[in-house]
């Protein structure tokens, strides 16, 4: 038996997650009573299936509070970037964008992260770097959804990139896929990163 690609269980996964169900026709809808919630004591299995990294408790230069974070990110940024949401394949607006020169910032705090040349074609849905700016992300081991998978998140502010995945066997120097959600990016034709190169 052969198991479906990453990417075909990814978009499932997706799909399945984020599908909204129609409330009933109120004749057919049983009576709900309101129930008291308890809060469930802990559960480790449960806790490792769906905690997320360490990032929780690491300092990042550009500090914020949750309510700060609202203010300046409209609703769907606040959710990929602060809560680590994801947004669906082939719906971003840098998946297909392949500039000459030019580099990807965070769009919460505007940091450099990815140059245009580091970008290729992976056709995951996805924009999908080879490499960063040194420096510019940091990694946490990422268990969520029962497995375990390698999150990219931006060294400044913290905000939720993505994924790497390593060994995929793209023709690129370092073999790595970093798969960024679109709305965690910006991009600006001027490179700083080249600028402050040439400046030193």
């Amino acid at each position: 038996m052969r198991l479906p690609a990453f990417s075909q269980f990814v978009r499932t996964f997706y799909a399945l997650s984020n599908t909204t169900l129609r409330a009933a026709p109120a004749p057919l809808r049983p009576a709900l009573r309101p129930t008291a919630l308890k809060s469930m004591p802990t559960i480790p299995f449960l806790g490792a299936l769906f905690s997320s990294s360490s990032q929780q408790t690491m300092s990042y230069p550009h500090q914020k509070s949750e309510s700060e974070w609202q203010a300046q990110l409209n609703p769907e940024q606040f959710r990929i970037l602060r809560q680590k949401g994801t947004e669906p394949p082939g719906s971003g607006e840098y998946d297909k964008h392949q500039p000459d020169h030019g580099v990807y910032t965070c769009a919460g705090c505007q940091a450099p992260l990815y140059t245009a040349k580091q970008k290729f074609k992976s056709h995951c849905g996805w924009p999908a770097f080879y490499d960063t700016v040194p420096g510019a992300v940091t990694r946490h081991t990422d268990r969520t959804f029962g497995m375990e998978r390698t999150e990219i998140v931006c060294s400044n502010c913290g905000g939720h990139l993505g994924h790497v995945f390593k060994g995929e066997g793209y023709p690129t120097p370092t073999d790595e896929r970093h798969c960024v959600n679109s709305i965690s990016l910006k991009f600006s034709p001027e490179d700083p990163v080249k600028e402050k190169e040439s400046k030193a």
